[in-house]
């Protein structure tokens, strides 16, 4: 689908915003802080259901109790978000629901400054990364992803208590078991499919012979050996007041010609390994929804050198692509 317009109300400085886009290239200009992330944030949220960046209490306009965004279509399909300070809601063919129902969601490869950075930032940073790509490819993984962390924070809370013992926590032990071994499973898959491709991609990119992989480190082996991990460490966990085995400590590594690629690769090579993420990442969407991606690019330009930025272009030239840049003047 096409985006025809976007409106903002209230949404973090914006007062009142719209954005007419163009069918392939949208290019929102403005000087550092005037809201153009915030646009971006605004589109993800009415495609995806939430924001990438924040909490909706976060994001209301200062001295406001209430956001709205309109996101219309080509096609003359509209999503509606709302938020009154208290719960959010979302409107769509003239029906309300708390949560952005399953068609009316469509993907989206988010482009950031940050994720420039993936290769050498924290094991949280690339699986949060990741969880995000996942999530968009399997509606399974969004809900085995959201009740493994309901099922940690209860596991957590119950730790923290005075007078706790293993019975207090075993049904939450069995819930992290079964849905860690689900997120285990989906991950190992996901990412066997993104280092078969990424070598042959990285070098169509960089125009030599390296090899990248990406490597799914986890210590659970299977649902079984999880919980029982689980019941062993418990007193452990009760010591320390949080859980220290599972999914939820798993990683990511970035291999460069067989070692690791944070030390080893230079700052353009990692450069170019990241835009092949990217690649695969549309690729995969559309192998899997068979929907091609919006694309939103959130002034990695003015991180790339002109072989790069025309790349990016070129692979995403099929696709419709809204970008942020800093410029001189107002936002357009």
């Amino acid at each position: 689908m096409i985006i025809k317009r976007v409106k903002l109300l209230n949404f973090r400085s914006h007062d009142g915003f719209v954005l007419d886009c163009d069918p392939h290239t949208t290019k929102i200009v403005g000087e550092n802080g005037c809201g153009k992330t915030s646009i971006l944030e605004a589109i993800y949220e009415a495609m995806q259901g939430k924001s990438f960046r924040a909490v909706d209490r976060e994001i209301v306009r200062r001295g406001n109790e209430f956001y709205r965004v309109e996101l219309e279509y080509e096609d003359g399909r509209k999503v509606v978000v709302m938020f009154d300070g208290e719960k959010k809601e979302f409107l769509v063919e003239d029906k309300k629901t708390r949560r952005l129902p399953k068609k009316a969601k469509y993907p989206i490869v988010l482009f950031e400054p940050d994720d420039l950075n993936l290769v050498g930032s924290s094991p949280t940073s690339r699986r949060n990364y990741f969880d995000r790509v996942f999530g968009q490819l399997s509606e399974k993984y969004s809900v085995a992803l959201a009740r493994y962390n309901k099922a940690l924070k209860q596991r957590n809370e119950l730790l923290k208590r005075e007078v706790v013992d293993a019975g207090d926590v075993f049904s939450w032990d069995v819930l992290l078991t079964k849905y860690g071994a689900e997120l285990r499973n989906e991950r190992a898959e996901y990412i066997g499919r993104i280092s078969e491709k990424i070598t042959e991609v990285y070098r169509s990119i960089a125009e030599n012979d390296d090899r990248v992989a990406v490597e799914y480190v986890t210590e659970v082996e299977s649902e079984s050996g999880f919980l029982a991990r689980l019941e062993r460490d418990f007193e452990r966990d009760r010591l320390l007041g949080h859980t220290s085995f599972g999914v939820h400590r798993d990683n990511y590594e970035f291999v460069f010609n067989g070692v690791r690629a944070d030390g080893s690769a230079s700052r353009g090579e990692v450069r170019s390994i990241v835009i092949a993420l990217k690649f695969i990442e549309a690729e995969m969407i559309v192998e899997r929804l068979h929907h091609p991606p919006v694309v939103l690019l959130d002034d990695v330009f003015s991180e790339l050198d002109g072989t790069r930025q025309k790349c990016l272009v070129k692979n995403f030239r099929e696709n419709q692509i809204i970008l942020t840049s800093v410029g001189e003047g107002r936002l357009y």
